[in-house]
């Protein structure tokens, strides 16, 4: 993983220092609440509904073991012994006090680490699939380019403030597990030939606004990526909307202008600047490269390693159970990447204590050279196990809370922290997560219904990715009391969809028994093999509607 150089740390000790000193000066009333405004979210600052809510940045969700165990120690001192992992990678602290906040940035900074444009209206962390480096289907590793996009854009004087947030999601695989097309820009390295390159799309987003990102570029050349992402912020920056925040991303401006203009207005911007300072030279490529090697892999048998462990799951069905849904392939024979769940019936999805970053980080030590990476859906992976300690670390994992042998299915659900915390949510989103875990708990039924992804959201801002989901649910208020609407059809794979709305919204009481429905019909409809994506493709919405609404009344 890449490691801060000199000039990092000061960068980011300079930061600290500046931003203690403008917390000093807001608390002793020399700086208005309109005036630290902008600062604090520049460093990851929110004021929830209940206390400050402070956003830690991990690019492309990659920590090693020594973050870690500072992460820990930073929940226990100075939270209330737990955090949440995001759908952006990151990792947030919801109840730190807002004078203990420029201390909590030094200790980050210890350990390379920092709260730098994890909001405010600029670039964000950049995200990645969490199988980077070591995914069969990868064509190309894209952790340094992630990490090139992320020195580009971190403190980029012409693009503090844009219209609005900005989100770029790179993926080097085949299959797309970084939701590319639902980011404000994604980008698929891709080869031609011999030749690596970019397909470039823009415009996607959730939110109030959900758009699907529309492609531009269908081959960038490798050196041109920083100079042609230039060209697109520019031109957002300059023609996007600042007049109504709920216009000002650049999905809005790409569809009021159309995707051929804006990528025509974006080829012009980057002929100016296409061959200055951001083109990638061999030796920049090469240096990004450099921080990503294999660690010490051992060499094994493949055949004979896949054979001993296929035994060793035989002999017990619990193992074999999450083998089978916490385990991923390893492009290195002998290996396994694994998923570490946060998804146990009765803890909110993506909350870790103290206690379990600590176990993360002994894992990472013990089972895979040291590091850990955050996923787009919450939970934890540890890329490189070798395949005979799998059923030492599996022990391992059971007893720290990291076993539920639930990956892709119903309870592995996507949640945002919704009207607990956040002041922006119309309702909970804790509660109905776990109503529907405690109701479908049996792994058996989960198992039979197969891959099937429920993201839940508190609000129109889609932090929990409703859009997305094969089945999305939406908190809603109707004059004062919560409410919940869902949504059916959502991917966010290759094959990018919008869920599109069932009917009218439901009360929180109600919604085991209306996930009960619309799973029931699709067992009832399913053919043999069809997952419940392809089902609702086939059948569409109208069955599940009927189903719902008629047994509702």
């Amino acid at each position: 993983m890449y490691r801060y150089d000199d000039r990092d740390r000061a960068i980011i000790g300079d930061r600290v220092a500046q931003f203690r000193g403008q917390t000093e000066r807001y608390l002793a009333g020399e700086l208005s609440e309109e005036q630290f405004l902008p600062l604090r979210l520049q460093n990851g600052l929110y004021i929830q509904r209940l206390a400050p809510m402070m956003r830690i940045a991990v690019p492309y969700g990659l920590l090693n073991s020594t973050q870690l165990r500072r992460l820990a120690r930073i929940t226990r001192d100075y939270d209330k012994g737990y955090a949440h992992f995001t759908t952006r990678q990151n990792v947030q602290l919801n109840w730190p006090n807002l004078e203990d906040v420029p201390d909590i940035l030094a200790e980050l900074a210890e350990v390379e680490m920092h709260a730098v444009q994890t909001s405010g209206n600029c670039i964000r962390n950049t995200t990645s699939d969490p199988y980077a480096g070591v995914a069969r289907d990868e064509i190309v590793d894209p952790r340094p380019y992630c990490e090139l996009i992320r020195q580009w854009s971190t403190f980029h004087p012409e693009f503090a403030f844009l219209p609005r947030k900005f989100k770029i999601a790179v993926s080097g695989s085949e299959e797309d597990r970084a939701a590319i097309r639902v980011h404000d820009i994604g980008v698929q390295i891709v080869r031609r030939g011999d030749e690596i390159g970019y397909q470039v799309l823009v415009g996607g987003g959730l939110g109030r606004t959900p758009v699907i990102g529309e492609q531009i570029r269908d081959f960038l050349p490798e050196k041109d990526l920083l100079s042609y992402l230039e060209a697109i912020v520019r031109v957002y920056n300059q023609l996007g909307r600042r007049d109504n925040k709920y216009k000002a991303r650049i999905k809005i401006l790409v569809k009021a202008m159309g995707a051929e203009e804006f990528g025509r207005r974006v080829e012009a911007e980057w002929e100016q600047i296409r061959d200055g300072a951001e083109q990638l030279t061999p030796e920049a490529l090469a240096w990004a490269k450099s921080f990503f090697t294999d660690p010490e892999y051992k060499a094994f048998d493949g055949a004979a390693s896949d054979a001993a462990l296929k035994a060793q799951a035989d002999a017990d069905k619990a193992f074999a159970r999450w083998l089978e849904r916490n385990s991923f392939p390893h492009r290195v024979p002998g290996y396994r990447a694994i998923k570490l769940s946060t998804k146990p019936t009765g803890v909110p999805p993506g909350d870790v204590t103290d206690q379990q970053l600590e176990a993360i980080a002994d894992l990472a030590d013990e089972f895979s050279f040291g590091e850990a990476r955050v996923t787009h859906e919450q939970n934890a992976v540890l890329a490189d196990v070798q395949q005979d300690r799998l059923y030492e670390l599996w022990q391992a994992a059971r007893k720290h809370g990291f076993a539920t042998p639930n990956i892709g299915t119903l309870t592995d659900m996507i949640c945002c922290p919704g009207g607990d915390y956040c002041s922006l949510a119309n309702a909970k989103s804790i509660p109905v997560a776990e109503a529907i875990q405690r109701r479908f708990d049996d792994l058996d039924y989960l198992y039979d219904l197969g891959d099937l992804h429920l993201n839940i959201s508190g609000c129109m801002n889609a932090c929990g990715h409703h859009h997305v989901g094969h089945i999305g649910v939406l908190g809603v208020d109707k004059k004062g009391e919560e409410f919940y609407q869902v949504q059916l059809g959502g991917d966010s794979s290759q094959n990018a969809a919008l869920a599109k709305v069932l009917g009218p919204s439901f009360s929180r009481e109600e919604m085991p028994d209306v996930i009960g429905r619309i799973l029931d019909l699709y067992v009832e409809q399913r053919q043999p093999e069809e997952l419940f994506i392809d089902t609702y493709n086939r059948i569409g919405l109208q069955p599940f509607k009927e189903r719902v609404y008629a047994k509702a009344s």
